[in-house]
């Protein structure tokens, strides 16, 4: 899988008119056959999650089917997943009908009409945000968000599969604990032959992708859990079984376009493109950093909103990422997005031929299959990764983990989002100031360390200090602070050698901060050095007048030289009588009584 990656990553980093031609043209007959197979038992898994998201939008069922078929295609072939299948899914369904239901009774010619009209409002703000290339904020999102993201995904989807593994009645919605109590409510009502059926199946699968991943063991342990369900008369016994689904195909509709609707429905299309592309980028860059492939976010909000758009015209409702069919698909196999097409067009053709028949496969067969995608998905050990090597990673992860487990699956997303940005803000604006003196290695190498941290004897007039972040308007005062601090712990190092390791740029606030402290140096009459290497910077400090302010040779491109000038211009008389000599070039001082030269400008 990894071998592909440089191509394709040379293909999908720029916006693409067609993205799978950069797919396409490696297709070869054992990929065509790995994504028939993985299509084809994704076809079977998206049967009732169809239905059952068209229900929770207040659509006729048929609605959910048509999504899974028109708008995963359309995003498949547009999009930047390999592996990543759209179409209904559980949060952009509830907010569908939580913005319509309230303009519109649900199921009636009116709601479809307004659905369609929000899809495709949908379609076109998110091709706006593609465009205005609004897909490298999710850089800003921290990978710990991804993680937790993934693991409560899991757990509601688990959960909510609970109550047909075990054959109960319960009442749907709500996050994870009340999904919960809902199931312990009725333990007393579990039929023993529905769990026996999702036991079997989960066993099944989980054992042939352990021992024989090769075969199709999702395929398997749907035929075992149907065998099951015959041979024990499942139907007949209380278990629920699939039933027929309606057998037709989607046909051109376009949306009623009335403006005074626009503006009513406006904000609700806003909140679910939103979700929608946080969902779609969230799931699609899980799973290309899994399966190590490149993946271009903007190209990937510009399938989705082609989709939505395309979609709204063939009786499709808002789609965007979904985390099972897409684990599905991956555990399947899948080679490429072809994979997404197959399963479209095999779930055409089940439709039209098997629509009103499809009655032999238990639904508890179908949870089990999908509570073991959902184990599957959760990375324990990245969890146990961050919990044990960054309190900041950790507490974004914890915070977004229970969002989704406490409140909703999409505010987790927000609240994680937040916490990203909070975490980064208070990182950058908190960079170190830390004092540095040279050690002499065991290859004879000059290298610098941490005075304060390993003790290294320090020079009486000389400081070096090393800046590791950026250096802004935002970090200006903590710098400062530290600054301060510094010079008021060592007031007889009166020459300086700043070196700007982490900075990158610097804005007028970090240039006046600089400025104040040459002058200051200066005050004092000792002499101020900058290391600067990054070409931006030092741009960036001619720019601000920092270089009008330093003495005459007094930026430097390395610390070693920074410091062999420095110590020419140190006071020799306490030279002579000092005993740490820490820099190696104390040793060609003369014991001079004469004073230093004076800095010149």
């Amino acid at each position: 899988m990894a071998s592909r990656a440089p191509a394709l990553r040379a293909d999908m980093g720029r916006l693409s008119v067609f993205s799978a031609a950069a797919w396409l043209r490696r297709t070869n007959g054992a990929s065509l056959r790995a994504d028939a197979l993985a299509g084809l038992t994704n076809a079977a898994i998206v049967l009732p999650q169809g239905v059952a998201f068209a229900t929770i939008a207040g659509l006729p069922p048929e609605f959910g089917l048509y999504t899974a078929m028109i708008t995963a295609i359309v995003a498949a072939l547009f999009g930047s997943s390999m592996v990543m299948v759209s179409g209904p899914t559980t949060a952009i369904s509830a907010l569908m009908f939580a913005t319509l239901e309230g303009v519109a009774v649900p199921g009636t010619a009116r709601y479809i009409e307004l659905a369609l009209l929000l899809t495709l409002l949908v379609g076109v703000f998110q091709i706006a945000a593609g465009l205005a290339r609004l897909g490298g904020l999710v850089s800003f999102v921290s990978h710990s968000v991804i993680v937790a993201f993934t693991a409560a995904a899991a757990l509601l989807i688990a959960t909510s599969q609970l109550a047909g593994a075990l054959g109960l009645d319960v009442a749907g919605g709500g996050n994870v604990l009340d999904r919960l109590r809902n199931v312990r409510a009725a333990m007393g009502d579990v039929n023993p032959l529905a769990a026996m059926i999702a036991g079997a199946t989960f066993v099944t699968v989980a054992t042939i992708q352990m021992f024989a991943p090769r075969l199709p063991g999702f395929l398997v342990a749907l035929l075992v859990g149907a065998g099951i369900a015959t041979l024990s008369d499942a139907a007949q016994n209380g278990v629920k079984m699939l039933g027929s689904i309606p057998s037709a195909l989607p046909s051109l509709s376009v949306p009623h376009v009335q403006w005074s609707d626009i503006a009513m429905l406006a904000p609700g299309a806003a909140a679910v493109a939103l979700v929608g592309l946080l969902e779609a980028i969230s799931i699609g860059r899980t799973f290309a950093l899994r399966r190590k492939e490149p993946f271009a976010p903007n190209q990937e909000i510009i399938g989705q909103g082609l989709s939505n758009t395309i979609g709204s015209f063939w009786m499709c409702y808002a789609g965007s990422g979904s985390f099972t069919r897409s684990g599905v698909n991956a555990e399947s196999g899948a080679y490429s997005p072809l994979s997404v097409v197959f399963a479209s067009l095999f779930l055409a053709g089940i439709l039209l031929a098997f629509g009103a028949y499809i009655t032999s496969i238990p639904q508890p067969a179908m949870a089990g299959l999908i509570i073991y995608v959902a184990w599957r998905l959760i990375d324990r050990k990245e969890i146990l990764h961050i919990l044990r090597t960054s309190w900041p990673e950790t507490l974004i992860l914890l915070l977004t983990l229970g969002a989704g487990l406490l409140i909703e699956l999409d505010f987790a997303i927000y609240i994680g989002v937040i916490a990203s940005f909070s975490v980064f803000i208070y990182e950058s604006s908190h960079p170190s100031l830390r004092v540095s003196a040279p050690v002499i290695s065991a290859s004879g190498r000059r290298k610098f360390r941490n005075a304060d941290l390993h003790r290294v004897p320090e020079c009486p007039q000389l400081v070096s200090v090393r800046l590791d972040g950026p250096l802004y308007f935002g970090s200006v005062e903590h710098v400062e602070a530290q600054w301060k601090a510094l010079r008021a712990k060592r007031p007889s190092q009166i020459h300086a050698i700043f070196y700007l390791k982490g900075v990158g740029k610097i804005d007028l606030s970090g240039a006046d901060f600089l400025i104040h402290a040459i002058r200051e140096i200066r005050a004092d009459g000792g002499t101020f050095r900058i290391v600067a290497l990054f070409p931006p910077l030092l741009e960036c400090l001619r720019r601000f007048h920092v270089l009008d302010e330093l003495d005459k040779d007094c930026l430097h491109i390395s610390k070693g030289d920074a410091v062999s000038a420095a110590v020419r211009m140190l006071d020799h008389r306490l030279c002579a009588g000092c005993e740490k000599r820490v820099f190696t070039e104390c040793a060609q001082l003369p014991n001079a009584t004469a004073p230093p030269p004076p800095p010149q400008r």
